[in-house]
């Protein structure tokens, strides 16, 4: 690193110059930079003797293709793929995924296009009895149920290519209690051909980079009184070292009212992929700020894949002798609004590559600084000018003859 004298501070690093900016900039694909529309095209590829269903989003830039495959066999997982050509497709080899062995029956052609590939897998679902949390827990969830299984649910698909959504809805396949008779954990996807936000909170900001997931678990009888839902979520390790987790925090709440923290995972890489999230959910569909639920994020543990539920759909893709980093999101606190209260939990996460879209702050939070800062400082000109510009009309003092 450069270092620069300064009279006052001594030795500091220097600042990047504009040669150093423009040769970081240029460094990374001209294509992936961002684009600012796509053309979306979603596609339900259906094969084997008891049809399966993958959803297959294929997001198409200037000269660049993102490529998102999401699929429920075994646990629901998503393979995101950008390449460096307008021309790359998706192959599948249903007699090879649906295989004990299923390395190869993914590819994206042609393979050198490829510029950035990773997955995420959602392996189970946690269930915590908030009522027995000890001060000083190492779980402050609360004592764990036994998780449900993700790979072990039966899923149902639909595609609105409308509004360029997807949702998979599922419930265990043996469920003795019938504790889903009435309920269902949802997969809801939604691509973007352009940058904007949901009408519903947490209205992440997204751009043509990026898809959103929505989870939603609805109508399932929890098996305590007051039970915390979370969710286990595992991405692939790459060997390009561990991902990193940031937080970033604003004072704009505009957009999610009480909420001033966004969460990243972001993958190594360049050009690099993300996950960003805020760290809310939800208690009602309304989704106001009675029903906001906060979501903390465990740390990322390197996990054996031989301890995970087997995702096919990974597994052709990048073969089968990768391994992944684990996290958990768990939501709602034992006090305050809860899954309890209706029946309903909802979260929502954006997954893209590139640069993860970050708020600014907004028209109106900026307008509210300026009248808040600027008033008093009008108010002490003006009242400094009225003061050296008042004539007094009349001297305290007489003159002498």
């Amino acid at each position: 690193m450069r270092r620069c004298w300064e009279p006052y501070w001594g030795w500091v690093p220097c600042a990047p110059t504009p040669w150093l900016l423009l040769s970081l900039v240029c460094a990374a694909p001209f294509g992936l930079l961002g684009e600012e529309t796509r053309q979306v095209y979603m596609e339900v590829i259906s094969g084997g003797p008891n049809p399966q269903n993958l959803l297959h989003i294929r997001a198409v830039g200037t000269n660049s293709t993102l490529h998102y495959v999401w699929g429920t066999l075994g646990p629901p997982a998503v393979v995101l793929v950008a390449t460096n050509t307008t021309q790359s497709v998706l192959s599948v080899n249903w007699s090879l995924l649906l295989s004990p062995d299923p390395d190869g029956g993914l590819m994206v052609l042609p393979k050198d296009s490829i510029q950035f590939s990773s997955a995420l897998v959602f392996t189970r679902l946690l269930e915590f009895d908030s009522t027995k949390v000890s001060e000083g827990a190492a779980q402050p969830s609360g004592k764990p149920y036994p998780p449900y299984s993700l790979a072990e649910f039966s899923w149902n698909s639909s595609l609105d290519r409308t509004t360029l959504s997807s949702a998979f809805q599922g419930h265990p396949v043996d469920d003795p209690t019938g504790t889903f008779a009435n309920g269902s954990l949802a997969f809801k996807v939604q691509a973007f051909s352009g940058s904007g936000r949901p009408a519903q909170p947490p209205r992440l900001l997204h751009s043509a980079d990026a898809c959103q997931l929505e989870v939603a678990l609805v109508g399932a009888s929890p098996r305590g009184n007051h039970s915390l839902f979370g969710l286990e979520v595992a991405t692939l390790d790459t060997g390009l070292g561990c991902p990193s987790v940031k937080e970033l925090h604003s004072i704009d709440d505009e957009y999610a009212p009480a909420v001033f923290q966004l969460d990243q995972l972001l993958w190594d890489s360049s050009p690099s992929g993300f996950m960003q999230w805020r760290p809310v959910a939800f208690s009602q569909k309304q989704r106001g700020r009675e029903s906001a639920l906060p979501c903390q994020v465990s740390s990322l543990n390197y996990t054996l894949a031989h301890s995970l539920p087997r995702s096919p759909v990974v597994q052709a893709f990048f073969g089968s002798q990768k391994n992944f980093y684990a996290f958990t999101l768990t939501f709602g606190a034992p006090t305050g609004p809860g899954y309890w209260d209706e029946h309903y939990l909802s979260w929502s996460m954006l997954l893209g590559v590139g640069v993860p879209p970050v708020d600014s702050l907004s028209p109106l939070v900026l307008g509210i600084m300026a009248v808040a800062l600027g008033t008093p400082g009008l108010l002490l000109l003006g009242g400094g000018l009225f003061l050296l510009l008042r004539h007094k009309p009349y001297s305290e003092y007489q003159s002498i003859n």
